[in-house]
């Protein structure tokens, strides 16, 4: 088989995007961008979130790594964003312990929701898929938050929790993605990559039972 359909360029440096890529038995290689990942004045958090993984995916397509890489230069690049939203406020990723503690108060004993989108680019195409999830907080008290950011987890993380780690403990309900909180939603991810022609361990595994029949 033809090494254009090995694998993905990762257009991304987060280990949490690595992992889930490894967990669905996709190959990768991986390559900064070089997004501004600010909103665009008035943007909604819909159209943000899905611009902004198109354009970390075409950055990458773009840049001097991919087009002089030779191994991978057929490759398809993945980009990926996600964002939490509660009453219409985007939360990035916290400033200092005041920006997370702000964050914490707004979503304490209440549901956000958290967007994230994938897009996969090649010199032929590019597409972009999208899911959205429902999370409910329990109600935190300051010493949950003090805790919490004495564990060094919430720096560098949209709206300053990881479900995958200490903030699942905040987590009471939820309601849709999993892996979409986390940062790649796999659902999303599997079929733009299908589309794209770039196997999971699952297509892997049909393929050589159908030549042992």
């Amino acid at each position: 088989m033809s090494d254009r359909f090995s694998g993905v360029v990762l257009a991304s440096a987060s280990p949490r995007r690595r992992e889930l890529l490894e967990q669905i038995g996709v190959r990768y290689e991986i390559a900064d961008h070089t997004v501004n990942e600010e909103a665009h004045p008035g943007e909604p958090a819909l159209a943000l979130v899905q611009r902004l993984a198109l354009e970390k995916s075409l950055s990458v397509f773009n840049s001097n790594f991919h087009q002089s890489n030779t191994r991978h230069q057929s490759w398809p690049v993945l980009g990926a964003d996600t964002i939490v939203v509660c009453d219409g406020h985007i939360m990035g990723k916290p400033l200092d312990r005041a920006d997370a503690f702000r964050m914490w108060q707004l979503l304490s004993g209440r549901e956000h929701f958290v967007y994230s989108a994938v897009a996969v680019c090649d010199s032929h195409r590019q597409d972009v898929r999208m899911s959205a999830t429902t999370v409910t907080f329990r109600h935190l008290s300051a010493q949950d938050c003090e805790r919490y950011w004495a564990s060094g987890e919430p720096q560098g993380k949209a709206g300053a929790y990881a479900i995958q780690g200490l903030g699942a403990l905040f987590v009471s309900a939820m309601t849709g993605s999993y892996t979409g909180v986390v940062g790649l939603p796999l659902f999303e991810t599997a079929e733009l990559l299908a589309i794209f022609g770039v196997r999971t361990g699952l297509s892997a595994t049909a393929e050589g039972a159908l030549v042992n029949e």
